[in-house]
């Protein structure tokens, strides 16, 4: 669909990748998109004072300088319903989510979208200091270091009870990925494709999750990926930060 059509960006201060499109984030604040737009999910031409955007599976959310949100494409499950919220400062929606969330300056959370799995169930989450959307699951970082998910639990996605020193999380498609204080990374969940494949990863500062693959940045500024690799998405070998 072109989601890879991004050659000539520029600016570029954030990105992120859906389902089958991909969005930027440009440093005067307005977005660009490539890729599938069946659902309006790239109509994003208009927005300004955007801050942070984040893509769904057919949906992308922009969180402005206000602390509102705007997204746009699919909205079958109503998680593009987003317009009343306010005091935001993170948005999360994952690659295979039909949900949208959002973390509150004051720590709690909101969620809008598919619920089938109780995957917006987090009004009563305090104290969260980061938010990420699985497939079918949430995920929430607080602030001494534990997690707490809640959602579908087909395959131990939201087994994150007895986490510790945690510093960053991700979610993928039934998968729940963490990165630790000394640089290592727990998982939990799907391992079908291999994706929870990263026990021997070390020094990493960052992680990331797509369909059914792992990325993690190191600190020398290298890259490292497992799981799925049908269309190359492993490869990255050769990646390195300048």
């Amino acid at each position: 669909y072109g989601q890879c059509g991004v050659g000539n960006w520029m600016d570029i201060v954030q990105v992120d990748g859906g389902y089958e499109h991909t969005v930027g984030l440009m440093s005067d604040g307005t977005v660009v998109a490539v890729g599938d737009n069946a659902y309006g999910q790239c109509n994003v031409g208009n927005w300004t004072d955007i801050i942070r955007v984040v893509a769904g599976r057919r949906h992308t959310v922009g969180l402005k300088l206000d602390g509102t949100v705007v997204a746009v494409g699919d909205n079958e499950y109503g998680q593009c319903n987003v317009g009343n919220w306010t005091n935001i400062v993170q948005v999360a929606a994952g690659a295979n989510s039909w949900h949208t969330v959002g973390r509150k300056s004051d720590g709690s959370v909101v969620a809008a979208g598919g619920n089938w799995g109780g995957q917006c169930a987090v009004g009563d989450w305090m104290g969260i200091i980061q938010v990420a959307a699985g497939g079918h699951h949430t995920v929430g970082l607080k602030s001494d270091g534990t997690v707490v998910a809640v959602g579908r639990d087909n395959h131990g996605e939201c087994n994150v009870g007895g986490w510790t020193d945690i510093v960053q999380i991700a979610g993928g498609c039934q998968l729940t990925i963490a990165l630790k204080s000394d640089g290592t990374v727990v998982t939990a969940g799907w391992n079908d494709y291999g994706q929870r494949n990263v026990g021997g990863w070390t020094g990493i500062i960052q992680v990331a999750a797509g369909m059914t693959h792992t990325v993690g940045l190191k600190s020398d500024g290298s890259v490292v990926a497992a799981g799925s690799n049908g269309s190359g998405q492993c490869n990255v070998g050769g990646w390195m930060l300048t």
